[in-house]
């Protein structure tokens, strides 16, 4: 079970993460973008404001990756995936 206990500082960090993924049209669905981040999060701690600047190549990176290798029912990242912004 997944545990979304983000603080209000992180979720408006993320929703920023989301806005620029947005404008750089990585075609990720927002309301998943947002629980995957949170979930992430969750269970490998993101340096979110490290993320949100980030040059456009290791946004994307980690974005994307995510998004190919999340566990949906753990939060957990599958296929050895490592963001280049864990914490």
């Amino acid at each position: 079970m997944i545990n979304f206990n983000a603080t209000k500082e992180e979720l408006t960090i993320m929703t920023e993460i989301c806005n620029r993924a947005d404008n750089m049209d990585i075609g990720y669905q927002r309301l998943t973008m947002m629980m995957d981040l949170e979930a992430v999060h969750s269970t490998n701690p993101l340096r979110l404001n490290d993320l949100l600047a980030a040059l456009d190549f290791d946004f994307a990176h980690d974005i994307c990756g995510i998004r190919s290798n999340i566990d949906r029912n753990t939060g957990e990242l599958l296929n050895c995936f490592s963001p280049r912004y864990s914490a």
